[in-house]
């Protein structure tokens, strides 16, 4: 996974190149590097680590470059394999996200012919590739040899034999096009240059593009011309500053309530949703059967809130998959089921491909997308955007609490016309309505202090286990996700029920038990489980409902939140303590919040 950005223009590149790569860096960030073209001659600069380690180097002279932050795939972490990477006279220089399967046959078929290469990337395989099949112009250069290359790739190309161009491909990772006037910009995803223009070319797979400073044309592989139309992105993707805060994870955590308010804005209707981009008719939503959510990491958790709400509300047989492992097996598959896709990025490889492999046998497919134009969003046509805007920490957040909005008004929509009943969807209505305030409100109020006594006890722990019940499973396995992910404290999410099939062997008194227990038709059962486990002499941490006394008095630290109305709503406030217990903890650990090592957050490879 990668972020690569290029600009073409009049205004210096080097600048434009940072500030893009610093905004893409939640792609990747372990070395960073930029070319220039200036004069007939291309430049380089690279770095180690973050970006800004490559800002600190000199700048670059010239108005036409192209730039890439690294998370490493093929080979080391070394200056060497940091892109861009260039042919043997390093007149074409690249820089691509992906993986090219087959690179190891053209690495050695290139050896044979007397190439030198200098790094162990696969990527370097295409620079060479490129001038080995350069005859003509490098446009047909690029056409003949993209159909070499098997696997992945975004690919930004440019060359000192033909200035005032760059040259960009994509076949399964995102490119995309950002038109300014007499400037262009070509970016992985629209956040690198969303501050400079809002009006964008999404590519698709197959197309290649020839970007100058004053124009763009789309060709597909076969060289003809390829029909593309700009579309304008919504303004909230043009500000992706930390502001008042210390990192974008505590921004985006204090943004939840206004992310929240902009999924809801409009879809509310008295019992039920309004979503217009839902194309199934009734009839089709009447007649489903089976509804799978398909995604990974903290989709795969708002996907098992879903599954409640969609089982509770439509009464439709539903069930969370994890992308990754439903494109490798065969389940059943029929005209009346259908698979939402959810993804964040709308990009995640593993979600797209179980994606098509289900709409190939003949399933309904909807997404439940942010980034809007994503591939994903592009393949289904149909689904829901969930509005949070630029997610830039690599743990998610604010994407998590508006996916599982989205979802519940999915289920809502669906319910009503499957026939739920107007006073149960009332109630829905509702409690969702008021969500935004009550999470508004709990992060301005006193519990958000015990959070911070919360995190003084776990990070000492050597490990922690986080318990819930129904939808408060899903919880508590995304904030153990959330705290494994920044505190590299090992961090284990259980339904509670499951913690006397095995995992209780591993509770000493040194060991945190976080239970997730609103007021709901688990409290009791988890209650017990909590017992259970301070037995055996856990250190028990609770998120519950301000009224428990008998929770509290199970507690050694009790973060306390109100009532919801409805009790699939409370996955939307449950979690946010725990989002800043991880961020706390982590505070504390001396971590880097924001990149957390070996991550990157839209997983765009397999």
């Amino acid at each position: 996974m990668c972020g690569i950005v290029g600009y073409i223009g009049k205004k210096q590149a080097t600048s434009i190149l940072i500030e893009g790569l610093r905004r893409l860096e939640y792609r990747g960030y372990d070395s960073a590097g930029i070319a220039v073209l200036d004069g007939g001659r291309i430049t380089t600069s690279k770095a180690l680590g973050q970006v800004k380690f490559l800002a600190a180097n000199p700048p670059l002279l010239g108005t036409l470059g192209i730039g890439h932050t690294r998370w490493a795939t093929h080979g080391g972490v070394t200056l060497q394999n940091t892109h861009p990477h260039a042919d043997s006279h390093g007149r074409i220089t690249v820089v691509h996200n992906g993986i090219i399967e087959n690179y190891a046959e053209l690495r050695k078929s290139l050896i044979a012919e007397g190439t030198v290469f200098i790094s162990e990337t696969d990527t370097e395989v295409i620079p060479h590739l490129i001038r080995k099949n350069y005859r003509t112009t490098l446009e047909q250069a690029l056409l003949d040899t993209l159909p070499l290359l098997r696997g992945t790739y975004g690919i930004a190309v440019i060359t000192s034999e033909t200035p005032g161009q760059i040259f960009v491909a994509r076949n399964g990772s995102p490119i995309v096009i950002g038109v300014g006037k007499e400037e262009n910009w070509v970016a992985s995803d629209p956040s690198a240059f969303a501050q400079h223009t809002r009006e964008v070319v999404y590519l698709e797979d197959g197309d290649v593009a020839l970007v100058k400073a004053g124009s763009w044309e789309i060709l597909q592989h076969g060289g003809t011309m390829a029909g593309r139309k700009s579309v304008t992105i919504a303004e909230e993707w043009t500000g992706d500053e930390k502001g008042e805060f210390d990192n974008y994870m505590l921004k985006e955590i204090h943004e939840q309530p206004e992310s929240l308010r902009r999924c809801l804005a409009g879809r509310l209707l008295m019992d039920g949703a309004k979503l217009g981009g839902i194309s199934l008719t009734p009839r089709e939503i009447v007649n489903l059967q089976h509804v799978g959510f398909v995604s990974c990491g903290t989709s795969y958790h708002a996907g098992l809130v879903a599954a409640h709400a969609f089982e509770e509300l439509a009464r439709l047989r539903s069930v969370a998959e994890i992308a990754s492992e439903l494109r490798y097996r065969s389940p059943p598959i029929g005209t009346d089921d259908l698979y939402v896709g959810v993804s964040q990025s709308g990009e995640t490889a593993d979600t797209l491909q179980a994606l098509r492999m289900v709409k190939g046998r003949g399933a309904h497919i909807a997404g439940v997308i942010n980034v809007v134009g994503s591939t994903i969003a592009r393949e289904c046509g149909n689904g829901v955007y969930i509005h949070s805007g630029p997610e830039m920490a690599v743990a998610s957040t604010k994407a998590f609490t508006s996916q599982v909005a989205a979802l519940i008004l999915m289920a809502l929509h669906f319910g009503r016309v499957r026939g739920l009943s107007t006073v149960e969807g009332n109630q829905v209505v509702s409690a969702l309505d008021g969500v935004p305030a009550l999470v508004e409100d709990w992060l301005a109020s006193d519990s958000y202090n015990e959070t911070r006594r919360a995190a003084e006890i776990v990070s000492g722990a050597k490990q922690v286990f986080f318990i819930g019940r129904g939808v408060s499973a899903a919880v508590a396995m995304e904030g153990a996700l959330k705290l494994k992910e920044i505190s590299y404290i090992p961090s284990f999410g259980y339904p509670s029920g499951e913690m006397k099939h095995g995992p209780l062997a591993l509770i000493d008194a040194d060991t945190p038990i976080i239970a997730v227990v609103p007021h709901d038709q688990w409290r009791d059962k988890t209650v017990s489980n909590i017992i259970e486990a301070k037995a055996r002499g856990a250190r028990v941490i609770t998120v519950s409902s301000a009224w428990d006394t008998e929770v509290d008095e199970l507690s050694e630290v009790n973060i306390t939140i109100p009532s919801l109305g409805h009790h699939l709503i409370s996955p939307l406030l449950t979690v946010v303590p725990l989002q800043l217990l991880a961020y706390e903890v982590a505070r504390l650990l001396g971590k880097d919040i924001d990149r957390p090592r070996n991550l990157a957050k839209s997983v765009t490879v397999e």
